[in-house]
């Protein structure tokens, strides 16, 4: 049977399904005769066919069965297949810590990294951020979850990996996958009970991160620094020594040929703002606690007057927020030419009314970290069901109601918890039929415009090109 025949076939098997455009393999070799024609293996080897084939309905059906398939056996092979494919196509995860420390050496910049953190429709949403960033020929861009969000969303690293380079082979992309680890938070609580268990808990995280080829990991031991000590250099000290312990760990598991990109945090997001003292402790404690001759960090996170998913109002609307962008220009100065890193990181932004992006660009910000407001964007589109939105907010009044505060309306209730919605409800939304899967890929694909326009990381391309190996 010729391979296009053989896949009209499978589209007509597909349709006989519940989910109509969905299917679940029963076995691996089940999955490798759905891709008859796409691909070959033979000796554990997989052979690229047909690159189109690939990109149409194979992939779709290979992500697919390594998000959801019930057998443990085809979802990790469906998993490997899609990293297999995705390098025969040129498409490789890697660390953008080379291109940080030419940002560092002042060799390249003038723009800023969008680095977005997606919750939900997460194949959709990264193909959508592909089709930007191909139409404006730029390669410096993070795909990114954090640990919480790991945890409510149920997207462990190996999963969204698959994703994220699944999505890149839909779109034709070409090139290097950033995929960062974001916010490797230190638990301040556990930590006092049980220091040793706590960093181990994040070791087995990391190296778990590292195996599904993250090669980019943000540590978060700012929720440990200790302000009842008088001096900066003591309060930062927790943060410093337990950022260096993680730093040694991630080094001596990167793999060979990979300097993974690390990331620090100096201010807790919500807290006081940073300040210039306390980046230098921070970063004097650091390099000396680090065996000499290691790789350090390439960027430093932090506080500058924003909270994650920004502040709800009674009404369910969002308290319009200042951002400190003195800060940010003073403490990149001084993370670049005093230490060498790419600049400052700024948490918790997306928010922000879009006149205000372009100031991070101006300022000197190195890298925007993006999360609830492509979670609002899917919620708030008029293609998500409202039948289904209804079920989700019941659904977390049910089970969250001892998250919400005595003076919480329902409106900053739903806005505050929405978030975890995405885990219990993930088949629900990730099978959306799909015009309304397409429309609101295209309103995501219209914000990823707006953050490459106003970061002004249009065309550099070549320029992650030249440094990122």
């Amino acid at each position: 049977m010729a391979a296009r025949d053989y896949f009209s076939e499978i589209i007509l098997m597909r349709n006989s399904f519940s989910k109509g455009d969905f299917m679940e393999f029963k076995s691996v070799g089940n999955l490798y005769d759905s891709m008859k024609g796409a691909l070959k293996e033979k000796g554990g080897v997989v052979e690229l066919v047909d690159e189109k084939l690939v990109r149409g309905e194979a992939i779709d059906k290979l992500i697919y069965n390594a998000v959801f398939n019930t057998n443990k056996e085809v979802l990790e092979e469906s998993r490997k297949l899609i990293k297999s494919l995705a390098s025969a196509l040129g498409i490789r995860s890697a660390s953008i810590h080379g291109l940080y420390m030419a940002m560092g050496r002042g060799e390249c910049g003038g723009f800023t990294v969008p680095a977005s953190n997606i919750r939900g429709l997460t194949y959709g949403a990264a193909r959508a951020c592909f089709r930007s960033a191909m139409k404006h020929n730029s390669a410096a861009f993070i795909f990114e979850i954090a640990k919480s969000e790991i945890s409510y969303t149920e997207q462990r690293p190996a999963e969204y990996a698959a994703c994220c380079l699944a999505a890149a082979i839909k779109e034709g992309y070409r090139g290097p996958v950033f995929i960062q680890g974001d916010h490797f938070q230190v638990n301040a609580k556990n930590y006092v009970k049980d220091k040793e268990a706590e960093i181990n808990s994040l070791k087995k995280l990391i190296k778990e991160a590292i195996d599904a080829d993250f090669y980019n990991i943000d540590i978060d031991a700012s929720t440990v620094v200790d302000l009842t000590k008088p001096d900066v250099r003591e309060q930062q000290r927790p943060n410093f020594e337990t950022t260096a312990i993680l730093t040694e760990f991630i080094r001596a598991n990167e793999p060979e040929g990979i300097t993974i990109s690390v990331g620090g945090e100096i201010g807790e997001v919500g807290g006081k703002n940073s300040t210039e003292e306390e980046l230098r402790a921070f970063m004097d404690g650091f390099i000396g606690r680090l065996p000499k001759g290691m790789a350090g960090i390439s960027k430093i996170s932090i506080q500058t007057g924003t909270s994650h998913g920004g502040v709800p109002l009674p009404d369910g609307t969002v308290a319009k927020v200042k951002v400190d962008f003195d800060t940010i220009e003073k403490l990149s100065k001084v993370a670049r030419e005093v230490y060498g890193l790419c600049g400052i990181v700024q948490h918790g932004a997306s928010t922000l009314p879009d006149e205000a992006f372009h100031l991070f660009v101006q300022k000197g910000a190195a890298e925007v970290h993006l999360a609830t407001g492509y979670q609002n964007m899917i919620y708030d589109s008029s293609a998500f069901p409202q039948d289904l939105k209804k079920e989700i907010y019941k659904h977390l009044i049910d089970a969250h109601s001892d998250e919400r505060k005595p003076t919480d309306t329902e409106e900053q209730f739903i806005y505050k918890t929405r978030k975890k919605g995405f885990g219990p409800f993930k088949h629900q939304i990730w099978t959306l039929d799909e015009k309304r899967r397409k429309q609101i890929g295209s309103e995501l694909e219209a914000r990823f415009d707006l953050y490459f326009d106003q970061f002004n990381a249009k065309g550099n391309a070549p320029i992650v090109k030249k440094y990122v190996s």
